[in-house]
């Protein structure tokens, strides 16, 4: 009997189950440390990151283990000696990958909530995901090739010649990729950002893609704009420095009417805006400025201020019709293009 657990102890077959369960076993430790303790600790904490770091590394780690565990098992035994190269290189190749998805992941989840906390930019721009991922994954794949004694020198040579056709035939795509890189580096728009370009075209930036832009409108419909277009467009960027802005609102008043009166009555109407109507800036003092001799009447600009971009439209709106009204009352008036005809005998 003796002999026979001697026999069992120093079996191939019992240190492959050993190491398979030792695995297994600490695993669980490992899972319930990270799951027990170590997210109890990172829930203690100010920020997420390290929460959403534990839960996205967890079953990774464990996998990982296994993995670990599963290769020095299978080394153990002498039956597969003839194809432990076959097993390190397929061990080597999960590994790497296995590890490249988790680095990917990572930084995805640094770089996201670094761009969170930066001004505007309120999820990631799916670029910079895409392109941190790509460079991940090229270089594992450059580790595998030279794992395996891969000459990969022809390749880099195929690769650039092909490359070449390639930029040819996708030379507006490489345009669009190299305008969005710009953007997100230069960073005249953010995520978030109301803007206006040429066009027309103004709405709230939803998203900077790898080949285009999508900008949500006040009707909530998408303009998709490519990258290398709203690069060299002209944009008005509503959103920066801040989000509270002027707006400026054009009139113009008969030759005839006392500009004085029509200074305090507009300032009135504006003041009575800015402390009423939702967006406004209620401690905002209105004021207005006469700039031109127009055809028949005297111009000025009126100036109020809004909390944020949007809110213009309800301001310029609701003061529009007050000063109307206002200026009904005091028989102040708002000429129409005249004309006066001399005929000479």
């Amino acid at each position: 009997m003796e002999v026979g657990m001697e026999g069992l102890i120093q079996s191939e077959y019992f240190h492959f189950a050993l190491i398979i369960l030792s695995s297994l076993i600490l695993t669980k430790v490992v899972h319930f440390i990270i799951v027990r303790y170590l997210r109890s600790i990172a829930a203690r904490t100010k920020t997420d990151i390290d929460d959403v770091m534990l839960k996205m590394i967890t079953k990774p780690v464990c996998g990982l283990i296994i993995l670990i565990g599963l290769y020095f098992g299978l080394l153990s035994l002498s039956a597969l000696t003839p194809y432990s190269r076959y097993i390190k290189g397929v061990y080597f190749v999960v590994m790497i990958i296995l590890i490249s998805w988790v680095i990917s992941s990572v930084l995805s989840i640094l770089i996201s909530r670094w761009l969170r906390v930066q001004k505007k930019f309120e999820k990631m721009p799916k670029l910079i995901s895409n392109l941190v991922a790509l460079g991940i994954y090229l270089l594992a794949a450059l580790m595998i090739l030279r794992h395996f004694d891969i000459d990969i020198s022809p390749l880099l040579l195929s690769f650039g010649l092909g490359g070449l056709a390639i930029g040819l035939a996708l030379q507006n795509t490489l345009a669009n990729l190299f305008a969005g890189l710009h953007l997100l580096s230069d960073r005249p728009i953010n995520v978030g950002d109301f803007i206006d370009i040429e066009g027309g075209i103004s709405g709230f930036v939803e998203d900077i893609g790898w080949r285009s832009t999508r900008i949500r409108t006040l009707p909530n419909t998408y303009v998709v704009v490519p990258n290398s277009k709203l690069a060299d467009s002209t944009i008005v960027n509503n959103s920066m420095p801040v989000q509270e802005m002027s707006v400026v609102i054009q009139c113009g008043v008969a030759y005839e009417s006392d500009l004085d009166k029509v200074e305090r009555v507009t300032k009135e109407v504006g003041k009575r805006i800015q402390e009423t109507v939702p967006g406004a800036v209620k401690t905002f003092e209105p004021f207005i400025r006469y700039h031109t001799f127009g055809d028949s009447n005297i111009n000025f600009s009126i100036i109020l201020r809004v909390e944020e971009p949007t809110a213009k439209y309800l301001v310029m709106h609701e003061f529009i019709k007050a000063l109307k009204r206002r200026y009904d009352e005091e028989g102040i008036e708002i000429s129409w293009p005249v004309r006066k005809v001399y005929h000479r005998r």
